[in-house]
C-alpha cells in the first residue's frame, strides 16, 4: 500500500480545519463533548476519498461512534478532529489521527497538526517520524525524571473521585504534569521524547489507535493500567510511557480501579 497517498489525503484536511464557518458550527453530544462541522466534514470527506482508493478496507470513525469488529479485517480508525474544543476555542492543538489496523495488528498510523506543520507517521516494523526524520522515546529512567501528560476523561466526570486523588499522588513524584485536551498528540509527544508517560481512563480507539503504533514503534511501551494490550475496537484505560519507566507506572495504577 502506498501509505504517502494517504499522508496526502490527511494533510488535504488542513482548508477544512482552518474554515472558520465550519468551526462555528457546533452541536452539543454530551455532557462537555461537542462536535463541529469540521469534524463532520472531514470524517465524511476522508471516508469517501479512502473508500474509493481502498475499497476493500473498512472504516471506524468518531462521529456516529461507529463500532465495528476489527479481528481478522483491514480497518481504517479515524479521528476527524482530535481536541474538538480545543479547536473551538481557537487554541490551535488539534489533529487528524487516522490508522490502519490489519488482521491483527497495527499497521500504519498518521496524526497530524496542521497547527504547526507537524505530521506523525508510524509503520508497523518500520519505526516512527516527525516530518520524515525518526523519532524515538525519552530517556527517563525514574519517575523525578518524568515529565507526564494526564487526560481528565471530561465526557465521564464521575471518575474524577479516582482521577484526582491518583494525580496527586504522581505530581509528588514526578517532575511536572500536564493536560492539553488532545490525546493524539499527547501520545505522539511520548513517541518523540517531548514527554515520559500519558495515561487516561476509558480512551476510545480513534483517540490511541494511531498514537500506540507511534510510542511502540519509537521504543516506548503501551498497556491497559493492568498491563494487558488494549483492544482496538474497544475503550481502554491507557498507559503509554517510554518503556524504561512503564513497570514504575503501573505500580502507581496498580489496585486504583
Amino acid at each position: 500500500m502506498d501509505f504517502n497517498k494517504v499522508i496526502e489525503l490527511v494533510h488535504s484536511t488542513k482548508a477544512l480545519i482552518f474554515d472558520d464557518s465550519l468551526r462555528s458550527q457546533i452541536t452539543e453530544k454530551g455532557l462537555a463533548d461537542y462536535v463541529t462541522q469540521v469534524d463532520l466534514r472531514i470524517q465524511e470527506y476522508l471516508t469517501e476519498k479512502l473508500a474509493q482508493e481502498f475499497p476493500d478496507i473498512s472504516m471506524m470513525a468518531e462521529e456516529g461512534d461507529d463500532r465495528i469488529s476489527v479481528q481478522g479485517k483491514k480497518v481504517w480508525i479515524l479521528d476527524p478532529i482530535d481536541g474538538t474544543t480545543n479547536l473551538m476555542r481557537g487554541m490551535q492543538h488539534s489533529a487528524v489521527s487516522l490508522a490502519l489496523w490489519d488482521n491483527d495488528h497495527m499497521e500504519f498510523g498518521v496524526i497530524y497538526n496542521p497547527f504547526l506543520n507537524e505530521t506523525f507517521t508510524a509503520y508497523a516494523g518500520k519505526g516512527a517520524f516527525l516530518n520524515g526524520s525518526p523519532i524515538h522515546v525519552s530517556e527517563s529512567a525514574t519517575l523525578r525524571d518524568c515529565l507526564v501528560m494526564i487526560g481528565t476523561c471530561p465526557y465521564r466526570k464521575e471518575n474524577a473521585k479516582i482521577n484526582f486523588p491518583l494525580f496527586e499522588k504522581i505530581f509528588m513524584q514526578v517532575m511536572d504534569l500536564r493536560r492539553s485536551g488532545t490525546a493524539s498528540l499527547d501520545l505522539a509527544y511520548v513517541a518523540c521524547g517531548r514527554l515520559d508517560c500519558f495515561f487516561e481512563l476509558d480512551l476510545k480507539p480513534w483517540d490511541y489507535a494511531a498514537g500506540w503504533l507511534l510510542v511502540e514503534e519509537a521504543g516506548g511501551c503501551v498497556t491497559k493500567w493492568d498491563g494487558t494490550v488494549p483492544d482496538p475496537a474497544q475503550n481502554a484505560d491507557l498507559l503509554l510511557t517510554n518503556g524504561k519507566v512503564h513497570e514504575l507506572f503501573l505500580e502507581q495504577l496498580k489496585d486504583v480501579l
